[in-house]
């Protein structure tokens, strides 16, 4: 049994192509990029996040007349959260609310990618909120996880 659990362990995450740096969380989706921000959006409103907006870059660049591969960015959050990380460093309401950029590459792949919530740690100089960094990473790696996966 514990064979058949390792083996089903490996293949859940060999399902997620995850792109990480310091910076920066990305998922590979099996969506295009408006099936994949519309299962984020639904995904995120299912779990009581406040969505304050979305941005089609691709429509706003074909309105002046400039073509853009599919790019969207969904501005979501919790203020409950949210306001907990200002209290540690106000700075960091420059950076919220959260954001996710749903976009496709040169090579035709589709990408959900989001601010590494460590990377705002060390940008804003965030010291004793390590819990809500943790309790955010968290949400958002589940949200792009299930928006992302087939």
């Amino acid at each position: 049994m514990k064979k058949l659990v390792s083996i089903g362990i490996v293949l859940l995450s060999a399902s997620f192509s995850v792109a990480a740096s310091e910076d920066l969380v990305k998922y590979e989706s099996h969506y295009s990029v408006k099936e994949t921000a519309d299962r984020f959006e639904s995904i995120a409103k299912n779990k009581g996040l406040t969505l304050f907006s979305r941005i089609d870059h691709q429509k706003n660049a074909r309105g002046v007349g400039l073509e853009l591969r599919p790019t969207e960015v969904i501005i979501f959050g919790n203020p409950k959260v949210g306001t907990l990380l200002m209290q540690c460093s106000q700075d960091v309401a420059i950076d919220l609310p959260q954001k996710v950029l749903v976009s496709e590459d040169a090579d035709n792949k589709v990408w959900l990618s989001y601010n590494n919530p460590s990377y705002l740690m060390k940008r804003h100089e965030i010291k004793g909120c390590d819990e809500v960094i943790n309790k955010v990473s968290g949400i958002l790696s589940k949200l792009s996880k299930a928006a992302v996966a087939k």
